[in-house]
Parts: structure tokens; C-alpha cells; sequence
């Protein structure tokens, strides 16, 4: 097993990727803190960890409440005595709102939850990672935080964000053991369609014309997991400070 005696903590974890990357990296043998908002299908994701054979436990965390963070990181230190890797899943999009038509509170909730909220995580788990000489990080990103046209004001700023705080993360602290790297998927059948809100139809039809090579229908979140638990792994330990993209060659289009 890749992940023997490694603690993982997983933001919005409940489910799609997150559910995905949690069950595996249970399966490889990690020990699993599952953060979500959903505290129902928090425990249904543990209790489907644990009968089958793997260890987790489940924390209800909003990851724009700082304290929500910091007891989070609190409580995989207090149960299983450290955190080794961090995922940072939780997200929302923006309706596909244009820079005309997205509102402050929009804007502002985006980057609070996809930006400001992976910021804070890495800034509690880091100090425990820095003091065992080695951890990992890993974010979600999106196709949106590498080109333009991939999603709504607010969502692309935030992706674009999060590209540059992994780059940052990534550089800053690889001499001290610290790999921090970003997955960039396409569209994936996924919950975060649900927080799409009030779409703008003009960012959608914009949206729409560029999405030929992807495999909508068939992205399943296993195929992002496999991506994660590679990064997570040793089998990457020369792979930091990067952006993978994963969908079906969207990017090159």
C-alpha cells in the first residue's frame, strides 16, 4: 500500500472527488480525517471507510471559518497525531457569471471558499509538516485556473489563485520537504454543479464552444483519485510546484 501510516485530511470530502480521494487513500493505507459541510454524508463516506477496512474519522468544517480549519487540523493531530497530506477539495462555482453581471457577495464567497480557504488550511497544517521535514499538499484547481474561458469571473480568478498560491507553497518550501501540487480537471460528474446558482447564460454559451474534448459523460471522480493518490505517493517525489490537467486535452484546444 502506497499511503502505510500516513494521516490525510480531505476538505469536502462528503463527496465526488473528495469522497473518491478519501476512500482510496484509505484503501492505500492512509488514515483519513473527511471534512465536509454535510455532516450526514461525512459519516455515511467514514462508515463506508472503516467497514471496509480502512480508518477515518469525519469533522463538519467550513473552510471560510478559520477556527473550523484550525479544529480540523486539531483533530487529525488529536487522533491519529499528525497530518502528512492535505487535500484541499472544497469548492463552488459562480454561475458563469461575466465581470458585468457577478455581484460582490458572489465574488466574494468564491474566493472565500476556493482560494482563502485552501490558504488557511496549508497555513495551520504547515507548521506540523515543516516539523516532521515532509508533507504534501495537494490542491483542486480547475481547467479554469489555467486558461480564461473556462468558467465565470469569480470561479476562473479564484483557480488562477490557487494555481499561483501552489506554485508559491510548491517553490518556497521544497528545500524543507514540502511538495505542494495542483490537479486541473475538466468537467467531472461531481456535486459542485449544484452551486452553480443563477447562471449567466451569455458565460455559458461562451463556455460551451471550447468543451468538445472532453469526456463529460464519462469522468468518473476515480479517474481525479488516481491522480491524487499518485501525487500523495512516492512515485511523484520529484513532482512539485506543478499543475496536472486532467481533461481529456480541453487545455490544448
Amino acid at each position: 500500500m502506497k499511503l502505510n501510516h500516513k494521516v490525510a485530511v480531505v476538505t469536502g470530502a462528503a463527496s465526488g472527488m473528495g469522497k473518491a480521494i478519501a476512500e482510496l487513500y484509505a484503501k492505500e493505507g492512509a488514515k483519513v480525517v473527511v471534512a465536509d459541510l454535510n455532516e450526514v454524508a461525512i459519516f455515511a463516506v467514514v462508515d463506508g471507510i472503516n467497514q471496509a477496512g480502512g480508518t477515518a474519522i469525519g469533522i463538519t468544517a467550513n473552510v471560510m471559518k478559520e477556527e473550523e480549519i484550525q479544529a480540523m487540523v486539531d483533530k487529525a493531530v488529536e487522533q491519529f497525531g499528525s497530518v502528512d497530506i492535505l487535500v484541499n477539495n472544497a469548492g463552488i462555482m459562480d454561475g458563469f457569471r461575466l465581470i458585468d453581471t457577478v455581484e460582490d457577495d458572489l465574488w466574494n464567497r468564491v474566493i472565500d471558499i476556493n482560494l482563502t480557504g485552501p490558504m488557511r488550511a496549508i497555513r495551520k497544517a504547515l507548521p506540523i509538516m515543516l516539523a516532521k521535514g515532509e508533507g504534501i499538499i495537494i490542491n483542486i484547481a480547475s481547467t479554469a485556473g489555467i486558461t480564461g474561458g473556462k468558467g465565470g469571473v469569480a470561479y476562473t480568478a479564484s483557480k488562477h489563485g490557487l494555481v499561483g498560491l501552489t506554485k508559491n507553497v510548491g517553490y518556497m518550501h521544497a528545500k524543507s520537504g514540502i511538495r505542494c501540487n495542483a490537479i486541473a480537471p475538466g468537467g467531472v460528474r461531481t456535486n459542485i454543479v449544484h452551486t452553480l446558482g443563477n447562471i449567466d447564460m451569455a458565460g455559458m454559451k461562451t463556455f460551451r464552444e471550447g468543451e468538445g474534448t472532453q469526456r463529460l459523460e464519462a469522468v468518473d471522480p476515480i479517474e481525479i483519485a488516481n491522480i491524487a493518490l499518485f501525487l500523495a505517493s512516492e512515485d511523484s517525489r520529484f513532482i512539485n510546484g506543478a499543475v496536472i490537467a486532467a481533461d481529456g486535452g480541453w487545455t490544448a484546444y
